[in-house]
Parts: C-alpha cells; structure tokens; sequence
C-alpha cells in the first residue's frame, strides 16, 4: 500500500460504511512522516476510547503536576470506588499500577483533581477526537465516565494521530509529560524482531434505553513498535457479535501481537 497522509486516509474512508466484521480496524503508522503504511476496515468511525483514554490522561496529569513520577502520588483505595477489576483496583495505586491495571478510579480522581475546566482545555488542546467532555445527558457525570460508553468518541485515525504526537513529543504540554507518560505504558510483547507497547480499552455500547449491549463490546490496543531504533503506530480496533469472559480489549492485544509479522510482510517491514 502506498503510503498516504493520515488526513488524506481519512478522507478517503469517508466513502466507506463500517465493516460488519470482528476486526473494525487494523492500521499501522509511521509516527515520523504521519503516514499511514496499512489501514484495513472501518478505521474513520468514532467510538468511546474506554481506557486507552489513560493515555492522554497520563499526559495531562504530568502536565498539570498531579502526577510526579511512575510511584507518586499513591491514591489510596476508599470503599464505594469502582472495584471490579479485582484486586489491583481494591488496594492503593500510584501511576505505573493505575496504568497497567487500567485503574478507573484512579483516572476519576485525577480528573476530579484537574476540575472540568481544566481538562477540557488540555482535550480541546490535543485535539483529541470530538473533545465531548459532557459524560451522559443529563447526568453531570463528564468526569466521572465521558471517555467510557459515553460522549468522548474517537476514530482509530485520529487514535494513530495522537499516539504519533505523543511519540514525537508533539502534544502541546512539556516535554517531561510526553517522557514521563511514555515511561509508564509496559512492553507487551515481542515478534518478528520488534517489541510492542501498548494499552488497551473495552467497553459496550448502548441501548435506547441506556443499557449496555454486552455482547458487541469494542476492544480497542493502541500503541507503538519498536526495532532498530524505528518506531510505528498500531491501533486495533474489535468489535464482538457475541459475549466473551476475555475482554475485547485484550483480544485486540493478543491478535495484533500475533498478526504483527504478517502486517510487517505486507508493508515491506
């Protein structure tokens, strides 16, 4: 595939219409010259973030000196907090276990702590995909949940976009929040040579009734690659037609780790 300008890919997948299919998106990105070297499927669709939103959430919060480092500070675990994700959700965190257990209420007591204003300037700032803080209509809950199932949505372009910025050290914060978020997403594996970074996102859509629909989860893995020094952006996007115990999230980590030798094959890689 020839490559192509981020804005120009979306563009042309414009004329699209979703793919009915497991798999919405694969695409990878050089993070260097922002183009796009593969985009399979629906990759232009906005859906809600879920946890990837950690990402840029870590940005923020080193911009804002909430966050001082991978161990400060340790929030400390409070009855009535979002607890099921086990037992790394039901004890304290800092910033390494927040991201590598994907701790949501970590994430909402630094947003509390930025207040609304605040983070809604740094979201409209980054450019990040709609930058729809509100959270659910007519629940006052743009802090609590806006990036999970609600009105905060994104495409995997704009996904890649972002996460090229990051690499680049081209968000509009200091370059010590761009070092220091980086440092806390982990290496989730290696193949064909290249070790893969990444953080992944689950979450359901709606119902007209507000309900979720659990068996067509999305699962979003969005990151990076490295070998020899060069580096690219990956984003997977899933969707399920089904229920799984596994979340889609994980899944998308799981299939874009075994697929990165062929997606390489194909770019010339």
């Amino acid at each position: 595939m020839k490559p192509v300008s981020l804005l120009l890919a979306l563009t042309f997948l414009l004329f699209f219409g979703p793919v009915q299919a497991r798999t919405l998106c694969t695409l990878v990105a050089d993070p260097d010259t922002r183009a796009v070297l593969l985009a399979k499927g629906d990759c232009e669709t906005r859906v809600t973030p879920a946890s990837t939103f950690k990402l840029p959430l870590a940005v923020i919060g080193f911009d804002a000196g909430i966050l001082k480092s991978a161990h400060d500070p340790v929030l400390p675990f409070k009855e009535g907090y979002p607890d099921w994700g086990g037992a790394p959700w039901q004890r304290d965190n800092d910033p390494l276990s927040w991201m590598t257990h994907s701790t949501l209420w970590y994430s909402q007591r630094l947003t509390e702590q930025l207040g609304a204003e605040q983070f809604a300037r740094y979201v409209t700032a980054m450019g990040y995909g709609n930058a729809d803080l509100s959270g659910d209509a007519g629940q006052n809950n743009g802090l609590q949940r806006s990036w999970i199932s609600s009105s905060l949505r994104i495409s995997p372009l704009e996904q890649a976009g972002f996460m090229a910025s990051l690499l680049k050290g081209q968000l509009p914060v200091s370059q010590d929040a761009h070092r220091l978020a980086l440092s806390l997403v982990q290496a989730a594996g290696t193949a064909d040579g290249w070790t893969i970074y990444g953080k992944t996102g689950s979450a359901y859509p709606r119902n007209s009734k507000g309900n979720f629909i659990y068996s067509q989860g999305w699962g979003w893995y969005l990151g990076w690659a490295e070998k020899d020094g060069k580096r690219l952006v990956l984003v997977r996007l899933n969707q399920d037609s089904e229920n799984h115990d596994i979340t889609a999230g994980w899944r998308a980590h799981d299939e874009i780790i075994a697929e990165w030798p062929g997606l390489m094959a194909q770019i010339g890689r």
